[in-house]
């Protein structure tokens, strides 16, 4: 297994991607616009946002500011998007920015200085940052998934009242090292 950094971001990156895809997927194509008030946004919106500040941060990232002139964040939270397909290519364009420059990558990079908004952080900080960021935003899809489809929501983990069991076959094979990722991955 390889262990270093780089390879363990890019399976936490991709398994976030997992969840949103597997939340989109589950909600009806009606529901992706819906918010529960007009101070929330939608799964939609959310997408948007952070479709922007993909593009924005992965584009050109080793040599400009991660937040580019042309990106109009007060924008991203406009809900006008409005079909799954714009939901999905918004949401397909930014992890591609992001996941294409993560993959560009190498491990001398990583003390690099790069700046968003003028602060600078090593390479490493600026990966930390939205590894934060993103799993915020693809928690609260799942959690609006989970809100709309209500008992119909299909669990992208342990499903309650399975952990015994789950944990049971874990415990029944022998010890071994493998990113805690692969087996949610497996499962697309």
């Amino acid at each position: 297994m390889e262990t270093d950094y780089l390879s363990s971001v890019k399976k936490q990156f991709e398994y976030y991607k997992f969840l949103g895809d597997k939340t989109i997927n589950q909600v009806p194509e009606e529901k992706l616009f819906w918010q529960y008030n007009e101070e929330s946004n939608s799964i939609a919106t959310i997408v948007k946002h952070l479709s922007g500040n993909m593009k924005s941060r992965w584009t050109d990232f080793l040599t400009t500011d991660g937040e580019k002139e042309t990106r109009n964040r007060e924008a991203e939270f406009d809900n006008d998007l409005y079909t799954k397909e714009e939901v999905l290519k918004a949401w397909n364009d930014g992890w591609k920015c992001l996941l294409d420059t993560i993959y560009s990558l190498k491990n001398q990079d990583l003390e690099k200085e790069v700046f968003i908004r003028n602060m600078g952080h090593t390479v490493m900080e600026a990966i930390n940052r939205q590894l934060a960021h993103y799993p915020y935003h693809v928690g609260q899809m799942v959690f609006i998934g989970k809100m709309i489809c209500g008992k119909d929501w299909v669990s992208l983990s342990i499903p309650r009242g399975q952990s015994d069991v789950y944990n049971a076959e874990k415990f029944a094979k022998p010890k071994h090292t493998e990113h805690f990722t692969a087996e949610f991955i497996k499962k697309k």
